[in-house]
């Protein structure tokens, strides 16, 4: 049998490793993709650190993949060999629960992920059900899709979901992986846009993604800064700090929306009245599928939005995830295959 290589995690809170294994055969309803490049994200830790149920091991993390179809299992329907696709952390739904059945297909009770469900993108080749599949407009390269198939879809989809509309003030908190993306996508959106980040260092690059406006939650207080600007319609939350995100609740307008997509260690403690007195409210958003994904992509090709990549070879997966989890990379990190 033909082997590829791959780096998998051979059990909870292991090294990774290196490996040859068996490339594979996609089955029924799949079809198998020949890996250009794989974002790291920040969730893969579910996969190194057993932080996630049901995880089968060994396992090849990733699900931010972007590559071309290379060979197709039966009732691959209208996909074709040779098209690039991308693949998120959407990577195939039941059908048969309620979600499915109504549609919803991002909250299905088994809910699918390459990378935690099955192998994922750590590797030359993968295979995944076609409901996992995105196309890859022309003008993007696979290191450019990489980061939108989680970190891109996750605030384009959030953003154009909150209500707000063009014209509106939109905050982003946190100028990371996810918001960096999310400025130049509010921006692009009509919004107009607010950055908060921790000090003054991270402000001339607010401005060059295109924020109107930044606030140094560090020598300033948020959400009196969010007033005096006549409050925030959506703040979107891209930080993984509860009292970051607790510091800004005051600074939305009236029927403002917190809109959360970084995920806290500790629980959200907000003053109740403020939500009440305002008619604000908090919602969490779970990125999207992979026709969102599409979109996602399609709109980033039109408006000129990319994501600021480091990028490795497959065989530094380990070092590159390292610099990942310790928040100094800027701002994405993307393993390529070298086909």
């Amino acid at each position: 049998m033909a082997k590829m290589r791959a780096v998998q995690v051979p059990g909870p809170k292991m090294p990774f490793e290196l490996v040859e294994k068996e490339i594979p055969i996609p089955k029924n309803g799949c079809v198998r993709v020949k890996v250009q490049a794989c974002g790291i994200c920040h969730s893969d830790s579910f996969t190194k650190e057993g932080a996630f149920p049901g995880i089968q091991y060994p396992r090849v993390p990733g699900h931010e993949i972007a590559g071309v179809i290379d060979l197709l299992g039966e009732d691959a329907g209208d996909w074709k060999v040779g098209q690039r696709v991308g693949i998120g952390w959407h990577g195939g739904h039941c059908k048969t629960c309620l979600s499915c059945r109504r549609g919803d297909f991002m909250t299905c009770e088994k809910l699918q992920t390459p990378g935690i469900s099955y192998d994922g993108g750590y590797a030359e080749y993968v295979v995944v059900p076609i409901e996992a599949l995105a196309l890859i407009p022309e003008n993007l390269s696979a290191v450019e899709v990489g980061p939108l198939m989680c970190a891109g879809i996750t605030t384009f989809n959030a953003l154009r979901n909150s209500g707000a509309i063009a014209g509106e003030t939109v905050a982003i908190l946190g100028i990371g992986g996810l918001g960096h993306l999310a400025i130049q996508f509010a921006v692009k959106m009509g919004f107009r846009t607010i950055a908060i980040a921790r000090g003054k260092d991270k402000q001339p690059l607010s401005k060059k993604l295109g924020a109107q406006y930044y606030i140094d939650s560090e020598s300033q207080s948020v959400s009196e800064e969010l007033k005096k600007l006549g409050g925030a319609k959506v703040i979107l939350a891209t930080v993984t700090n509860s009292k970051a995100i607790n510091a800004v609740v005051d600074g939305l307008s009236i029927n403002g929306k917190l809109l959360i997509v970084g995920i806290p260690e500790e629980p959200l403690s907000v003053p109740v009245l403020t939500l009440i007195g305002g008619r604000r409210t908090i919602e969490g958003w779970p990125c999207g599928t992979s026709i969102n994904s599409e979109d996602t992509l399609a709109f980033s090709e039109l408006t000129d939005v990319r994501s600021m990549n480091q990028v490795f070879p497959l065989e530094k997966a380990a070092e590159a995830y390292e610099l990942m989890m310790s928040g100094k990379a800027r701002f994405r990190v993307v393993l390529q295959t070298g086909f």
